[in-house]
């Protein structure tokens, strides 16, 4: 069984270049998007080819998307997301002509993860992202200064405000409903074009600002997979996420599902310091809460063989950056988890 070692790239304006990330032992490919073109609109073949070439001049494969964001007006089931969905279904079939293999995407309404702080600061003297429930309870979301993907990218103030407005009236079975519409619209397209469609679980697992969270636990996952049950109909299996929630056993989850379910993994350590409490940390076992060994073993055992990449990682040596995305400490985190994936398939033999 093989896995393909990856790393998140956004584009030429990523501090992190390409020709970094090619220097990371046993780097396989990038996994990027086409971020210029607005939410819910078709993207342009060309703009795809240009990843798929800038990736190809570095040494490295271009197979895996993230994200290709599904409109609110998607989730929120309006009059035209069905035309976003035929959109949605174009922009598949074209990926697959340049070769991508796997669409990790969410369904996390408005927000696509959340944090509290971008630069804890811990003992190492180093900075990671960090989720205190107390601070997040205490929020705005329409007047918070916080910068996150999802929040000041995406919507002005006002746009937010309005946004979160039309969500006062649509409950966890509403976004179900609308998440079977969209599956039933997009997986057939992903069968007939050889793509896997990878859902990322919410970040964090629990219900934010009233907003319905469904994507975050052992039952929740089976029920998502069975509303359409096709391989093409996967996950994003991000440890971090959920991890963050207490019930989650990790492993035991890995194994239930099963490898064929699962396209594309997420590796990252977290620490949990309450009941709704974590930062993020450095990758190894030994300085978060997960045992990394026994998750890459689980997905080994289950039969995985799709795309892992390192996930957010801390700030180190002084590097400045998009949060969560520097260089050093995923460039870390990718050998470090490669060494475990080369000692558990060794083992396994």
């Amino acid at each position: 069984m093989n896995m393909k070692m990856t790393f998140r790239w956004y584009g030429e304006k990523d501090p992190v270049s390409l020709s970094h990330i090619r220097q990371i032992p046993c780097m396989t490919g990038i996994v990027s998007a086409v971020y210029e073109v607005p939410v819910g609109e078709v993207w342009p073949m060309e703009k795809i080819e240009a990843i798929k070439s800038a990736a190809a001049a570095n040494g490295l494969e271009f197979e895996v998307v993230e994200s290709v964001p599904v409109h609110e007006h998607i989730k929120l089931g309006t009059p035209d997301s069905s035309r976003l969905i035929d959109n949605y279904c174009e922009n598949v079939r074209r990926l697959s002509k340049a070769g991508v293999k796997v669409i990790c995407y969410n369904f996390m309404p408005v927000f696509d993860w959340l944090r509290s702080e971008l630069e804890s600061q811990l003992p190492d003297g180093s900075n990671a992202l960090a989720y205190r429930h107390a601070q997040v309870l205490a929020m705005n979301p329409a007047e918070s200064e916080l910068s996150l993907p999802g929040w000041d990218e995406s919507y002005t103030k006002a746009e937010l405000k309005g946004l979160l407005k039309q969500y006062e009236d649509l409950s966890a079975e509403g976004l179900w409903n609308n998440v079977r519409r969209f599956l039933e619209a997009v997986i057939p397209v992903a069968e007939e074009s050889g793509v896997k469609m990878a859902i990322h679980p919410d970040d964090p697992p629990w219900p934010i600002f009233g907003l319905p969270r469904i994507i975050t636990g052992m039952e929740n996952l089976d029920r998502f997979l069975k509303l359409v049950d096709s391989e093409a109909n996967g996950l994003t299996f991000c440890i971090g996420s959920l991890g963050a929630g207490r019930q989650n056993d990790l492993p035991k989850m890995i194994r239930t599902i099963g490898g064929s379910r699962i396209h594309f993994a997420h590796l990252r350590n977290i620490k949990l310091s309450g009941e709704l409490d974590f930062e993020e940390s450095a990758h190894p076992s030994a300085c978060g809460s997960l045992d990394m060994y026994e998750v890459v073993k689980a997905l080994y055992d289950s039969g995985f063989d799709g795309y892992i990449r390192p996930d957010h990682g801390r700030m180190i040596w002084g590097e400045k950056g998009r949060y969560g995305y520097g260089l050093y400490d995923r460039a870390l985190g990718a050998a470090y988890l490669t060494g475990l994936w080369e000692a558990v398939s060794k083992a396994g033999k």
